[in-house]
């Protein structure tokens, strides 16, 4: 049985990956900050109380992983707040890069001892991080945050290349949640093109920027 490991599990797009990943017989680390009724129902093994932008708490988590091969960690947690040019906050700016940007570099390398060669490592970012894409403006902090998490990815695909271990960098659409207000596709539809993106992962297409539904977004 393979090993699969999802952060921001308890809600939208994450719970839905744990809800497939489980339904097609993996086994399921469903890591959080607080677990929710719906994510408690599916009776996976819930690592709660996590919170990625503190080391210390990384630390505790890779802890309780001793000794487990992960086949793929999807590294889903993530935060958005709106920001303009004349509402700008260099402390929101700052957090979402800390929570989408750092902490999924951070815990990349700290989970090297548990993943080996075939394992997938998945970053779900934002196509609001493709540069090219860009003809709105707006949401600094976001956009910053997840560009950065993009070249993080890249990054990540070429040095753990040597290891085996193939890295997606994956844009989910436009999902209903929470986040954008329940405006969207549904998550089980866009956990599920996250997870053939996934499935299909190897080192030939490793560091690639997809869109869910399979398109190369532009950087």
């Amino acid at each position: 049985m393979a090993h699969w490991l999802v952060t921001g599990s308890n809600r939208g797009i994450g719970l839905e990956l744990c809800r497939q990943l489980a339904a097609r017989g993996d086994s399921v680390i469903a890591v959080c900050r607080s677990p929710s009724a719906e994510l408690d129902g599916l009776g996976l093994r819930i690592e709660a109380g996590i919170e990625l932008s503190d080391g210390a708490s990384i630390a505790s988590l890779v802890g309780r992983l001793q000794g487990i091969h992960l086949a793929g960690v999807i590294l889903n947690a993530g935060i958005l707040e709106a920001d303009g040019l004349d509402d700008l906050d260099a402390a929101s700016v700052r957090r979402q890069f800390e929570v989408n940007a750092l902490a999924p570099l951070l815990l990349s390398r700290a989970l090297l001892d548990n993943l080996g060669h075939g394992s997938r490592l998945a970053l779900i970012t934002s196509r609001m991080g493709s540069i090219d894409d860009n003809g709105s403006g707006g949401y600094y902090g976001y956009r910053l945050s997840k560009t950065a998490l993009n070249m993080a990815g890249r990054s990540l695909a070429i040095d753990l290349r040597p290891r085996g271990i193939a890295v997606a960098i994956l844009h989910p659409g436009m999902v209903a949640t929470r986040m954008v207000g329940f405006s969207g596709i549904p998550p089980a539809d866009a956990a599920q093109g996250l997870l053939a993106r996934i499935d299909g992962l190897t080192l030939a297409n490793s560091g690639s920027f997809w869109h869910a539904n399979g398109e190369v977004l532009p950087w």
